[in-house]
């Protein structure tokens, strides 16, 4: 079902029944924001059979389901509830990172994040955790709390929570409406509850005592990308970020994986960069 959905339990104790697949295509289609007619448009069909499939009328076949939900932008998880909600097997395979099924896409991931060094950069998933990092992202984190590094590591709530790195982040209010704002956004398309939770979370983090803006942003075109202004203690850094998929991906843990590649938006943060990393031990050969 759409990440949406909420999951309660009736007064029997047994799940309430899924919603059908009809009600599931609305659901996509309102939250594109697209009209009966709109979509009919999008997928070459006629607005009465949108209408038919939506109100359970008629029943989509296999074909025609994975033909909207194309059209729609649904993601490869939530296709496949639709799959099951309209009486079909799954089709899109979901495989942990570490299988042996996905041995070429982790290794891709680790040549795209070694080979970013000096700079920082990491492997996330659908809901901000922690996948991968390269060797540039551990000095970075001097100082955070050992229980926001323990288990699964989220790195919004890492970077917003007071003790995390919102203590060093000289744009603090910048940052954190920049990662809110990037939050909204994914909620609107997926309407993931726990992103929506997530975000409850981080709105509720207080301003860290010394959080202040530092000014530093001036120069570095906010209006065109918002930095991230970070003191450490090889001196301020001041970096921007671009994000990664794989675009052909038809497995569900590969779609939904990110990497954010952290570049230097100065000549000083380059040259930081470069002797902070000159200052961590290279992992023995076939270690990384």
């Amino acid at each position: 079902m759409p990440h949406g959905t909420p999951q309660t339990t009736s007064r029997n104790g047994r799940a309430p029944a899924p919603p059908p697949v009809g009600a599931l295509l609305r659901s996509w289609r309102q939250r594109r924001g697209l009209s009966q007619l709109d979509l009919a448009c999008e997928a070459d069909i006629s607005t009465r059979h949108v209408s038919f499939l939506e109100t359970g009328r008629s029943q989509p076949s296999r074909g025609m389901l994975i033909h909207l939900a194309e059209r729609l932008d649904v993601p490869l998880r939530d296709r496949n509830a639709l799959l099951v909600a309209a009486g079909f097997a799954p089709v899109y395979s979901e495989h942990n990172l570490d299988s042996p099924e996905m041995r070429a896409a982790r290794k891709a991931v680790d040549l795209v994040l070694t080979g970013h060094e000096p700079f920082p950069a990491l492997a996330v998933d659908r809901h901000w955790q922690l996948l991968a990092a390269n060797r540039a992202v551990a000095p970075l984190l001097e100082g955070v709390s050992a229980a926001l590094l323990a288990g699964p590591v989220n790195v919004l709530r890492l970077s917003l929570h007071p003790d995390g790195l919102a203590g060093r982040i000289g744009n603090w209010a910048q940052w954190r409406e920049h990662v809110l704002t990037r939050l909204t956004r994914q909620i609107e398309a997926s309407a993931d509850p726990v992103l929506v939770a997530l975000r409850s979370e981080l709105q509720g983090y207080p301003a860290p005592p010394a959080a202040a803006d530092d000014g530093g942003a001036e120069g570095h075109h906010p209006d065109v990308v918002v930095p991230l202004r970070l003191h450490t203690s090889f001196g301020l850094l001041s970096l921007f970020s671009t994000t990664t998929v794989f675009g052909t991906a038809v497995d569900v843990t590969l779609s939904e994986l990110a990497i954010e590649a952290f570049f230097p938006a100065d000549a000083e943060t380059a040259a930081r960069l470069s002797r902070m990393l000159s200052e961590i031990p290279s992992p023995p050969r076939g270690e990384g």
